[in-house]
């Protein structure tokens, strides 16, 4: 039998060449469900869970949260559900018990969490981004390959009609091939100051070494991080881009078939030691393909106050130009695709009773879950898909630390070979006892 180490050697070669494909597990469970645990009991692991709940063929057995104000809620609605402060404790004791897990906690633990119940054989639905640096999400994809298990990543909206249409119209031609594409969120996940100088006592119910996790040791303070304004941290969140881009980044990927960028170059503010910036411009160039106009195509994302060029937002004419959402420029047509919205073509006079093609109705949660109890196939937004697209969403974020620069990007080696610096980023140092396994 080969080794694992040699298993993820041979299997990083190839991750670019080919899509994976598995049988995956079947459940185990006595009376056929799919036996899950939660990590995380609020916010975004709240809204899985419920989600989730509403397939007959999923039970909830446990949870884990390092704020065990969180409980109560879970307790309300699943009366039987065991809980735990601790998720490595979680695993240790239920391994037997559960084929699935939800990771829908900030950021900073996805991948070690993600990691340890792959390693055991476990079913992982992941929330975005996949990991929290490029190193831990290569690591996602290659465990879950070796493992064999089933996975999808939370950007819900890429199973919805909306992002569905959006990519039917690229590929069957509708604005011809794609010459540029950009990419735009109003939202503000930074925060330009630093870190402030204080402490403030810990909530009894917290358990804020576990919170921390695998980042550095740091006082407390009161709502500063926890909960809810992590996203803006560097050691916890991923900022704006983090946050959106693996949503809204997926549209574009998926309908262009793109795969690893080229090169990514930041434009915008520069994130201080502890906070990431607003009003990023970052432009990617990737590898064309058959739906782009040349043999490469440039995607550029901006977000905060920062917005794609005039000359490009006036393109739709006097039509209303959203918040968030991607523009794609075509040789014959422009498509504005509206985040969470239908797809919109210009000019108008041209598409004028355009009938946009019939799909078929998709639940992403569901999917996952009857993915793991069939295990004919994988989920559509599964690891092999999810972390080529997420990491060109965390390259863009470490790029914003090095204004004007463009970056190499050598995906089958996971290196940056014309910046130390920045290579250094690939992976973060983990505190002593929390190390990756």
């Amino acid at each position: 039998m080969q080794s694992r180490r040699h298993f993820i050697r041979q299997s990083a070669a190839t991750l670019f060449a080919a899509p994976w494909v598995t049988t995956g597990l079947r459940a185990a469970s006595p009376n056929g469900k799919l036996r899950h645990a939660g990590f995380g009991a609020a916010g975004m692991s709240w809204g899985d869970l419920n989600s989730m709940a509403a397939h007959p063929m999923w039970e909830l057995t446990t949870v884990c949260d390092v704020d065990t104000r969180n409980f109560k809620q879970v307790q309300n609605k699943w009366p039987d559900v065991k809980v735990y402060q601790d998720w490595r404790e979680l695993l240790e004791k239920e391994a037997d018990n559960i084929d699935s897990v939800n990771v829908s906690t900030p950021d900073h633990m996805h991948g070690s969490m993600g990691i340890r119940a792959i390693n055991l054989g476990k079913h992982v639905y992941g929330q975005k981004p996949l990991a929290h640096n490029l190193w831990e999400c290569r690591q996602m994809v290659l465990r879950a390959r070796e493992k064999g298990v089933m996975t999808q990543m939370g950007i819900q909206v890429s199973s919805d009609f909306t992002e569905r249409h959006a990519v039917a119209l690229i590929q069957m031609g509708a604005i011809g091939k794609v010459k540029e594409a950009h990419t735009f969120s109003h939202k503000k996940w930074g925060d330009m100051e630093l870190r402030p100088t204080k402490s403030d006592p810990i909530p009894a119910e917290l358990d804020w070494d576990k919170w921390l996790g695998v980042a550095s040791e740091r006082s407390y303070i009161e709502k500063y991080d926890h909960p809810g304004q992590w996203r803006k941290r560097r050691d916890f969140g991923t900022g704006t881009l983090g946050d959106m881009g693996c949503h809204m980044f997926s549209g574009w990927f998926r309908s262009l078939g793109l795969a690893a960028p080229v090169s990514v170059v930041s434009s915008g503010p520069v994130p201080n030691k502890d906070n990431w910036a607003t009003d990023a411009i970052v432009e990617y160039t990737f590898k064309g393909t058959e739906y782009t106009a040349g043999d490469s195509i440039k995607v550029t994302w901006t977000d905060g106050d920062a917005r794609p060029p005039a000359a490009v937002m006036a393109l739709i004419g006097d039509g209303k130009f959203p918040q968030q959402g991607t523009i794609y420029l075509g040789t014959e047509g422009v498509l504005l695709h509206p985040h969470g919205s239908t797809p919109l073509m210009f000019p108008r006079e041209k598409y004028a009773g355009f009938k946009y093609p019939k799909l078929e109705p998709r639940d992403h949660r569901a999917d996952y879950i009857d993915c793991c109890l069939k295990g004919d196939k994988q989920p559509s937004a599964n690891f092999d898909y999810a972390g080529p697209l997420t990491e060109a969403v965390l390259l863009g974020c470490l790029a914003s630390a090095f204004p004007n620069e463009s970056l190499t990007w050598d995906a089958p080696g996971l290196k940056i070979p014309n910046n130390a610096a920045a290579d250094k980023m690939v992976r973060r140092d983990y505190r002593k006892g929390w190390e990756l396994v």
